[in-house]
């Protein structure tokens, strides 16, 4: 058994709407520190695979397969044995 955390997160490129709403109400709030803030997408999959190479191939997969809008967004994942 395997588990892999997946983080997806806007391309630096790319307008983030959502972080900017969070931002502006941080600056509201008083947290005037506040450069910048984005929001991202967090997965935490468990998988039955036979090695950590094939757990590793599984999330590249899902990842590129559904998870991740790759013209917009960025990946990165760990894969632990648990």
């Amino acid at each position: 058994m395997y588990l892999a955390k997946i983080y997806v997160t806007h391309k630096p490129s790319i307008l983030d709407p959502q972080g900017e709403a969070v931002k502006n109400a941080l600056h509201r709030l008083n947290y005037t520190s506040i450069d910048s803030i984005s929001q991202g997408k967090f997965f935490e999959v468990k998988l039955n695979a036979d090695s950590k190479d094939a757990a590793v191939k599984t999330v590249e997969s899902i990842c590129k397969d559904l998870l991740v809008n790759q013209n917009m967004e960025t990946y990165r994942y760990e894969v632990e044995e648990g």
